[in-house]
């Protein structure tokens, strides 16, 4: 099936992979993008998005998000503010873009329907992922309270002070919304299928796991962490990291999440599902780093520990794949160490501004550091 495709944020680091699959699969595509310096460093298009129909455009602004549906089959949602830290104290930004932007998109979508949306989402709707105990129940609702500097135990704990084992968080999980940017990922999953149904759009929404490959925004200290890794180690700086290392994530590569969205445009057996899309693999945030440094050349550089966590942190949070992989037919192909040799390799004919320091100065003046 070809068709027209408008993407919006399509010109961002998720949204130039997908609309280069969509091309390899004989679609048209159009994209809509803001172009928010934070993330581009100017009002430029990127060099390496494809030459496909382009308009520079907020998502909120509706006659702009009009034009953009005129004629189109289908959408895939990924415009959004991105970042948990910021969105604790940018809230307002945050919500706007996020919230109220994809409520003037199915707004305008009830003028100009089309057969499906296919939304963005993230794993930190999840908050904490699933736990099991001592006595080996699941638990859903694991916390860890307010964290302070010094703290010696990081991980959740169960009623009777006894460490709860991480794992592989299934999509049935209920969500814990512990940062304005999980709150504003949950709107839009809700305003996705609860806009769908009724107008006869098919909805879809894929929670994307910790997504790394060529083309990050090096310099935007609030994006995925090995693209704020990477600029450390660019800059000849430690790689920083919070509380003591050992949080625990799973990496999927940007072409298998792009092959995803493009999936999940046309299987006829996922409308109205939410998927998670990630490796299946987790790892703790040290061991990614030091990975990283290795793969950049850097084998003697060794991160900073920081010894405190930000407040909207979860501890662990990994990727139960089995139900994309059941109704999706998804599967993470791209090898994880050949994964940051490709990343490397990019990342060493890039400049970068770091300016992790002083995303962590904000944070604190702002007392969400503890």
């Amino acid at each position: 099936m070809t068709e027209t495709v408008l993407i919006t944020g399509g010109a961002g680091f998720i949204g130039r992979f997908v609309t280069r699959e969509l091309l390899r699969r004989g679609n048209r595509v159009r994209v809509l993008d803001a172009l928010i310096p934070q993330v581009h460093g100017g009002n430029d298009w990127p060099a390496d998005l494809p030459d496909v129909e382009r308009i520079h455009a907020d998502v909120r602004d509706g006659d702009a998000v009009a034009r953009a549906l005129n004629g189109v089959d289908s959408v895939i949602h990924l415009a959004a503010e991105v970042g948990v830290g910021q969105s604790m104290y940018e809230v307002e930004r945050y919500t706007s873009a996020n919230d109220v932007g994809t409520a003037v998109l199915f707004e305008r979508l009830i003028d100009h329907p089309v057969r499906r949306v296919v939304t963005a989402s993230s794993m930190s709707i999840y908050g904490e992922g699933l736990y099991r105990d001592a006595n080996g129940a699941l638990v859903e609702n694991a916390e860890r309270g307010v964290v302070r500097d010094g703290q010696k135990v990081w991980d959740p704990l169960d009623a009777q002070g006894r460490p709860l084992v991480p794992v592989a968080t299934p999509e049935w999980k209920r969500p814990s919304l512990a940062s304005i940017y999980a709150l504003n990922k949950y709107v839009q999953e809700r305003t996705t299928h609860i806009m769908g149904q009724p107008y006869g759009i098919e909805s879809v929404c894929l929670r994307l796991f910790n997504v790394y490959g060529p083309g990050q925004a090096l310099s935007n200290p609030y994006t995925g962490v090995l693209a704020i890794f990477a600029s450390r180690l660019l800059n000849g700086q430690q790689p920083m990291i919070f509380e003591d290392g050992e949080q625990r994530r799973d990496f999927v590569h940007v072409s298998d999440v792009a092959r995803a969205f493009a999936d999940a445009l046309v299987h006829p057996d996922v409308a109205g599902g939410t998927f998670n899309i990630g490796s299946g693999q987790d790892r703790s945030v040290t061991q990614v780093a030091q990975a990283l440094a290795r793969a950049m050349g850097k084998n003697d550089v060794e991160p900073e520990i920081v010894g405190k966590a930000r407040i909207g942190d979860i501890r662990h949070c990994f990727c139960d794949t089995g139900l994309a992989a059941e109704k999706l037919g998804f599967g993470a192909r791209t090898d994880f160490e050949e994964g940051l040799a490709e990343l490397a390799e990019w990342v060493a004919e890039q400049t970068a501004e770091d300016r992790v320091a002083q995303a962590r100065a904000e944070l604190e003046q702002r007392g969400l550091v503890a």
